[in-house]
């Protein structure tokens, strides 16, 4: 499909999705049966991201079949994400600031248009920020999985635990909740899959290791990574 008419179904579907205006007879991407409706984007800025999407593959074509990495800031400051594991192929699709429910609009354009093998996805970070709670983070994590499995039924779905850290040290009570919500709905679901980060970030007094995290005490640095890197492989089986 040309870049152009691209960004005007993404425009479309942007503001479709912002007006809550579904088209007759179809069930939106933003919701799921028996689920009440996903809210509406966290910011409409996203869609500068998904042209940006956009534009990168029109002017390098994205592997095929890739692991996809998507989710928040987390995701798109991983650097050499895309050489990190060896000859597997891995694009990412982090876009900096998103949450669940970003990652749950936007699945086409960071995920399923790819027809990947596996989608990683880390988030949780700025949904707690931005005051949502534990159980409205695991029912977005849901959501997801369910957007991506109703399009590509059987295509594997990982949860990067939300990670803990020195800037949200005062949510690590929410984090935990968030995280325990959906790695126990992940062990009762097939094709989905819960990576802990959180317990090997802690140290031994049960605080965020700072020595992980760059000045901000929010993003990782190349030692974060590097343990993201082994954890991450590990479950990939690299």
């Amino acid at each position: 499909m040309p870049f152009t008419l691209r960004l005007l179904r993404s425009l479309l579907a942007a503001t479709l999705l912002c007006t809550g205006i579904a088209g007759a007879g179809t069930l939106p991407a933003a919701a799921t049966p028996g689920a009440l409706p996903l809210d509406p984007v966290s910011s409409p800025a996203w869609i500068e991201d998904m042209a940006r999407f956009a534009a990168e593959d029109a002017a390098r074509p994205p592997p095929m079949r890739p692991v996809v990495f998507t989710g928040s800031s987390s995701v798109r400051m991983w650097p050499d994400l895309e050489r990190a594991f060896g000859d597997l192929p891995v694009l990412n699709r982090g876009f900096g600031g998103s949450q669940f429910r970003d990652a749950v609009h936007y699945a086409d354009e960071i995920a399923i248009r790819y027809r990947p093998r596996r989608v990683l996805i880390y988030s949780g970070d700025n949904d707690l920020m931005s005051g949502r709670n534990p159980a409205q983070v695991a029912a977005d994590a849901r959501r997801f999985a369910a957007r991506i499995h109703r399009e590509l039924p059987g295509t594997p779905v990982a949860f990067i635990a939300i990670k803990p850290s020195p800037f949200n040290a005062h949510r690590l009570g929410q984090q935990r909740e968030a995280n325990a919500l959906i790695a126990d709905w992940a062990r009762r679901q097939p094709d989905v899959d819960y990576i802990d980060v959180f317990t090997p970030m802690l140290d031994a007094d049960g605080r965020p290791r700072a020595e992980l995290f760059l000045a901000d005490g929010l993003h990782l640095n190349a030692q974060g990574y590097a343990l993201w890197r082994r954890l991450v492989g590990a479950y990939l089986g690299r």
